[in-house]
């Protein structure tokens, strides 16, 4: 009897559990239902919701499962809904590229990028016109030749500013970073930069200076007193990323450095940090509440340690930033605190299910988000490993220190498979590396930081421990087999690993623990399926304005061009896209074919190099390029051959090494021409930059056998109208065409005559801003596939298509 009045009585938990799968469910939309849908799933779900409450007697299963329905419907409905009106606010494409005034106030605190700041704007309103504008838009702002950046702006203040804007748009590769859904979480749906002065030389006009947000000017003051006090660059950025939150401030090298070694998660203002700081506020507000006999008798410390730990916590957390970290540890710490207040003493699963159902309602795309399970994960398994533990016998000093590293250790345990399913590698020092840099992090590091706010001399010595951090981490990166690197497993190979991981660290009998060990085993073994003997497959790469192709057979792979530089950003294609691709994919090209020295192809070299030792390299490069100082490079000449598993590769331009002259006065001329065909026939054309004169040379000298004829064309000059001639074209009769070319790209790329001309030929042109990464295979010609289409969601940017 009392385990059916207890299992009737559980419904409300079901019923969250149904909350987390059915906003899970809603994010896997492609695209967004008419609100009225919505609506009506909310209202189902409060219905049954009230039905359930009932508790119909003797029927359990079907109390719960209408409870399981009701969650699931509340969960889509209020995600869905939520979408629905954020999405109402999209910038009117008929805006892009429109010269606007825009007035509005720096909301948050400006982020620092050479030459400019970044800046987060909240819309107040914009002219000509009355245009509606999304609430929020993200502007760059750069010093113009005569150097006019003001000052620079800063938070709180109000400007009328001459502005071009357009969709956040974001590029799309597989196991790729989702732009546009961090746009999305933060709110942002445009951005821009502001221009030099308007129409009739009307200047940019500070409106005011006031303090509309105060938390983001004094973030904004501490920040800067952090760098002038601290002469040292990376460590200043360092603190500043520790104690407000401008995690911009570190330095590209040291957050691989942090990454290599698995302590990147202390060098941002993480849930970590914030559970740390509660967990020291509520030791603290509990022992001077216990120093007032008048306070006990109001309140009990212990409760009142947690209601001013979370409060602190929430504190230190708007002072940070705010993050979407900061606000789901304050949640699931506020929710906590609150069940241990209300006396509620559930088993760890229920607390856990409750924290994180109430993180999912406030921000339900935080289930897409790696931190998000991270976090939880770890948490929970903290609370099912202590489950039962009894409590230590003597002093409780001596087992502090115990207990710190076996809690260390079963997290990195249970989140080692995690952890290699979001990110595809992790670092074998990290458990070492954490032990040390956890306490000098927080209790020497942060303190000290945070103190500084206060006392400002303090912030050379917290610079000081960072130095000491920073050797150790060094020395730990150098060790051999330092980190691993793994393909990305399907989603049911890296379930199983989790599960494994989770199985091992649990406080279970040793036989049951075994049974975790089979379950790494499908994604610590897994390789992706590579084309068979005498096939080739290709993917393009979506680089943005930039070329980058992998081609792969049997067992070889080729990376052609390694696209651009990003601005004045200070990364790469390299860096950001290419490096994490190839890993996720578990590849490691042996030949790097870069078709010239143009930034928009070699711009991510380096980073290539750097993660490919022992790649070969071979291009149309200057003889005295930057990239010829670090390893040879074999030059490009065209007939040119080899074969790898039966597929057929041939250089057929240019004629002749690239030498200095020729390569400064026209590198576009010089680029590598490469062909690759299968056993079967089907081929890829990769073309770089190369423009009329040259294709009209390769048609006079390909009129033999194979000639040009191509499946897949990778388009000259990303579509240039300077290339892709009639005769060209002609010649090479392209059933499917690609553009790689960057959304809304300043040079036009692809022209609509060059278009036009490729559609009159019976090609499929295909642009990556459309299409992001593209997938084709040299055994299904016909069958290619773009990126974007397999993984749509509601809240990606939809690029318009070149005309079928």
């Amino acid at each position: 009897m009392a385990m059916d009045t207890a299992a009737r009585a559980a419904w409300p938990f079901v019923a969250l559990a149904g909350f987390v799968a059915g906003s899970a469910l809603q994010l896997q939309q492609a695209r967004l239902w008419p609100w009225p849908a919505y609506a009506a799933l909310l209202a189902g779900g409060i219905a049954l919701a009230c039905a359930c409450r009932c508790r119909w007697r003797d029927r359990v299963l079907a109390t719960w499962l209408a409870a399981l329905v009701a969650g699931g419907a509340l969960g889509a409905g209020l995600a869905g809904g939520r979408a629905s009106a954020y999405a109402a606010r999209a910038l009117d494409p008929a805006l892009e590229g429109r010269d606007l005034w825009v007035t509005g106030v720096v909301s948050e605190l400006p982020q620092r990028v050479p030459g400019g700041v970044r800046l987060r704007f909240d819309v107040e309103s914009a002219a000509p016109g009355a245009p509606r504008l999304p609430p929020h838009i993200g502007l760059s702002w750069y010093a113009d030749s005569a150097g006019d950046l003001p000052g620079p702006p800063r938070a709180g203040q109000r400007w009328r500013l001459p502005v071009r804007l357009k969709a956040l748009h974001g590029t799309f590769n597989p196991h790729g970073f989702d732009l546009e859904l961090w746009a999305w979480t933060q709110g942002l749906q445009a951005t821009g930069y502001v221009r030099g002065a308007g129409r009739g030389g009307t200047p940019r006009q500070l409106a005011a200076s006031g303090w509309r947000h105060p938390v983001e000017r004094a973030r904004e003051a501490v920040r800067d007193g952090i760098l002038r006090r601290v002469t040292d660059e990376r460590a200043a950025g360092v603190l500043a990323a520790l104690v407000v939150g401008d995690q911009t401030a570190i330095a590209r090298a040291d957050w691989d450095l942090f990454r290599l070694t698995g302590v990147a998660h202390l060098m941002s203002i993480s849930g970590l940090h914030v559970t740390l700081f509660a967990w020291l506020a509520a030791g603290t507000v509990g022992w001077l509440w216990r120093r007032s006999a008048r306070c006990m008798l109001r309140w009990p410390a212990q409760q009142a340690g947690w209601v001013g730990g979370v409060g602190l916590a929430t504190a230190y957390a708007l002072f940070s930033g705010w993050g979407v970290p900061s606000q789901r540890t304050v949640c699931m710490l506020a929710v906590l605190a609150l069940l241990r207040i209300g006396g509620l003493r559930w088993p760890w699963p229920l607390s856990w299910l409750v924290a994180c159902a109430a993180v999912v309602a406030l921000d339900p795309w935080a289930l897409l988000q790696p931190g998000f399970w991270l976090s939880f994960v770890a948490v929970g398994v903290l609370f099912a490993a202590d489950a039962g533990r009894s409590a230590p016998v003597g002093p409780a000093w001596r087992h502090v220190p115990l207990r710190l590293l076996r809690e260390q250790a079963v997290v990195t345990l249970a989140l080692t498979p995690l952890t290699l399913l979001l990110f595809q590698q992790v670092s074998l020092v990290g458990l070492l590396a954490n032990l040390l840099a956890i306490p000098w992090v927080t209790l020497g590091v942060l303190p000290a930081a945070l103190l500084g706010v206060g006392v400002p001399p303090l912030w050379p010595l917290a610079a000081w421990l960072v130095h000491g951090l920073m050797a150790v981490l060094q020395a730990l990166a150098g060790w051999p087999l330092a980190n691993l690197s793994l393909p990305a497993p399907p989603l049911w190979a890296g379930m199983a690993g989790v599960a494994g991981g989770l199985l091992l660290a649990l406080r279970l009998p040793w036989s049951l623990r075994a049974l975790g060990a089979p379950l790494l085993l499908p994604a610590l073994l897994w390789s992706p399926a590579r084309p068979a003997p005498g096939a080739f497959d290709v993917l393009a790469a979506d680089v943005g304005q930039g070329g980058a192709v992998l081609v792969r057979t049997a067992r070889h792979a080729l990376l052609f061009d390694a696209g651009p530089r990003f601005g004045r950003s200070g990364t790469d294609a390299g860096q950001r896209l290419l490096v994490p691709l190839l890993r996720a994919l578990g590849e490691r090209p042996e030949l790097l074919l870069l078709s010239h020295g143009d930034g928009d192809h070699v711009g991510g070299a380096q980073a290539i190099l750097d993660a490919l030792p022992g790649a070969r390299v071979m291009g149309s490069l200057a003889p005295d390029h930057a990239l010829r100082a670090g390893r040879p490079v074999e030059a490009c000449v065209a007939g040119r051959r080899w074969q790898w598993d039966g597929v057929h590769f041939e250089l057929l331009h240019p004629p002749w090494p690239a030498d200095a002259a020729r390569a400064a006065d026209d590198p576009n001329a010089q680029s590598c021409v490469l062909r690759v065909v299968a056993a079967n026939g089907s081929a890829t054309l990769l073309t770089g930059d190369i423009e009329a004169a040259q294709e009209d040379a390769l048609v006079a000298t390909r009129r033999g056998a194979g000639g040009l004829r191509a499946d897949l064309l990778v388009a000259p000059h990303h579509g240039s109208r300077t290339s892709s001639s009639a005769a060209f074209i002609a010649a090479v009769r392209p059933s499917v065409v690609v553009f790689q070319a960057g959304y809304r790209n300043r040079f036009g790329h692809p022209a609509p005559q060059v278009l036009a001309r490729y559609l009159r030929a019976g090609a499929q042109p295909v642009d990556a801003p459309a299409c992001g990464a593209l997938h084709w295979r040299s055994d299904a010609p016909g069958a290619w596939a773009c990126e974007r289409a397999l993984r749509r969601r509601y809240w990606h940017h939809e690029a318009a298509s070149p005309p079928p």
